[in-house]
């Protein structure tokens, strides 16, 4: 426990970075359509159980920021971090939804998924570079950076995203997603039904 603590203030005393959780309340956000038991604590993550299909909010908006976090997903588990989303309303298409998704678990791995649809995608939007999310129940690292219309994730090490916002033309994904054109918002973990766990998330604000 004592190395879990030491490790944990180590990843926060990151340069700029400051906590998004304190691992023992979820203190600094809100949720929006809870359904099931919600969004919950457990031994220092935040928990999405099985029946959890709802927003967790973080209460205060951001633009530009280094986003960083650990997950880890069982079989199947289906998640997404909302950026720039606004409280109400539909995040991966008013505001934008970064895929989370056991893309090759009994369920999703027969699917024919779209390049938007996996893992570390911009959901519907941008493609992610695949072969590099960890086996369920083991733990990986992720960075979401949102630096005005230029969005970078970086999964275990790897770039898997980089994305100019700019270069999203096509007019029916424009219509379809009008929060590409937002400047800032909540950051949320978006439950949909499925298991999933995050831990030492942390932030640092762009200019």
């Amino acid at each position: 426990m004592r190395f879990a603590l030491l490790l944990s203030a180590a990843l926060f005393a990151e340069d700029g970075f400051k906590p998004l959780f304190d691992g023992k309340t979820l203190d600094g956000w809100f949720i929006v359509n809870k359904q099931g038991p919600g969004f919950l604590v457990r031994e220092g993550s935040i928990v999405c159980p099985l029946d959890g299909g709802q927003k967790l909010m973080t209460a205060k908006e951001y633009a530009n920021f280094v986003f960083r976090f650990e997950f880890k997903l069982e079989a199947d588990s289906n998640n997404g971090i909302g950026i720039r989303a606004p409280r109400d309303g539909h995040t991966s298409t008013l505001g934008m939804e970064i895929q989370v998704l056991d893309q090759s678990g009994p369920k999703y791995g027969p699917m024919k998924l779209k390049p938007e649809q996996y893992h570390g995608a911009i959901y519907d939007v941008w493609p992610a570079r695949t072969g590099f999310l960890k086996k369920p129940g083991e733990w990986n690292t992720q960075e979401i950076r949102a630096d005005g219309r230029r969005i970078t994730i970086t999964l275990n090490g790897a770039i898997i995203v980089d994305a100019d916002l700019d270069q999203v033309r096509e007019a029916e994904v424009l219509k379809k997603h009008p929060g590409l054109a937002r400047k800032s918002g909540h950051i949320a973990l978006l439950g949909h039904q499925a298991y999933a766990e995050f831990r030492n998330l942390r932030i640092k604000e762009l200019p």
